[in-house]
This record gives C-alpha cells, sequence and structure tokens, in this order.
C-alpha cells in the first residue's frame, strides 16, 4: 500500500518541477506539500494482532453505529476519515467465498445510507468452524476508488491486509449471533489490532 503513495508522490513531484521550471520556482512548492501529504496519508504500519476467537477491526477510525441487522446479523460501522490509515484487514482467518463490486452514490461515509447507496466492495471469509463473517469497503465524499486484491477461493489470516479506500469512508462488519460485539459507538478502533467482537462461549 505504500508503493500507493510513492506513485502519487512522484507525480506531484514531477508536476511541481514542472510548475517552477516553466513560471516562478515558488508555484511548485503546493505540488511538494501534497506530495509529502500523500506519502504520509499511504502509510502502512505493521500491527500486533490479539490471538483467540475474537474478530478485529477492519479499518482504523470511529465506530459511529451498531445495528441489529433483521434479527439476524450485527452491523458495526466504522468512518475512517482523512487522518486515519486507510489500509483494510480482514476481521477473521478463513477462506473468502465472495467478493462483490456494487457501484452507487458518493454521500458522506458517517451517514447511515451510506451502507445502501454509496459504491462498495463487499467481502465474505468464512471460517474453518463454518462462521461467515461479511465486511464491505464503502467509498465517501473523497474517496473515489476502492482496492480490494483478494479473490474467491484465497486464504486471509486475521488482521491481513486485503486492500485500502482513497482519501476517506467507511467500512461495514456484519457479524452473526456467535458473536458478542466488544465495541461501542463513539469508540476508536485501530485495524488489525482492536477488538471488536468475541465468540460466544469461548
Amino acid at each position: 500500500m505504500v508503493v500507493t503513495g510513492i506513485y502519487y508522490a512522484v507525480a506531484l513531484i514531477a508536476a511541481g518541477y514542472l510548475a517552477g521550471y516553466f513560471t516562478k520556482p515558488w508555484l511548485g512548492a503546493p505540488f511538494y506539500i501534497l506530495a509529502v501529504f500523500c506519502l504520509w496519508f499511504f502509510r502502512d504500519p505493521n500491527r500486533e494482532v490479539p490471538s483467540g476467537p475474537v474478530a478485529v477491526s477492519p479499518a482504523d477510525g470511529k465506530v459511529v453505529s451498531i445495528k441489529d441487522i433483521d434479527g439476524k446479523r450485527t452491523r458495526v460501522s466504522i468512518f475512517l476519515n482523512v487522518f486515519d490509515v486507510h489500509v483494510n484487514r480482514t476481521p477473521v482467518e478463513g477462506v473468502v467465498r465472495s467478493v462483490h463490486y456494487q457501484k452507487g452514490k458518493f454521500g458522506h461515509a458517517e451517514h447511515a445510507e451510506a451502507s445502501e447507496e454509496n459504491e462498495r466492495n463487499e467481502v465474505s471469509v468464512e471460517m474453518a468452524d463454518g462462521a461467515v463473517v461479511t465486511f464491505t469497503q464503502i467509498a465517501g465524499l473523497i474517496a473515489r476508488r476502492i482496492v480490494c486484491d483478494k479473490k474467491p477461493g484465497d486464504h486471509v489470516t486475521k488482521g491481513e491486509r486485503i486492500g485500502l479506500i482513497k482519501f476517506g469512508s467507511r467500512v461495514d462488519v456484519f457479524l452473526g449471533p456467535e458473536w458478542q460485539i466488544a465495541v461501542q459507538v463513539g469508540d476508536r478502533v485501530s485495524a488489525a489490532s482492536s477488538i471488536i467482537a468475541k465468540r460466544r462461549g469461548s
């Protein structure tokens, strides 16, 4: 994911150089500042992943909603602002059963309707015991591209990097009744290291 930041930074540095070369040197400064921002924005820190029967957060951000879905699943929604790390990770270990991309709007990702209306990418992971955890990468007002480098059949470990959403977004996690939610609305969470749910009876 860091490579993405380098790609943007190189392009901006080149633009800054050309702007300064053909006009005035100081006109290149905004491009250089943006280049530094991109390197920072696409940072990808290593995280310590907790062991045991737990689900970890797929993203850095703030828990903005915890909602029961038809009495069968609980949806935990995490909003990422432009200052959060935007690399996404899988909440559990298992096999990717489906990856479904849905075109949509680019509304404010913190709003509830973003889960249904915004452009999004849904990934379902089946654990060894048959439990399925689904999480959705959702584009936002500024985010215009969702990246996911996993496909059906891939095995993923808990906390493994699966992609990113560029420049502000949201991630929803859908957990079945076998999970006890371990976060509250307003909590700040970190991808791969924050526990968002624990298996009941474990």
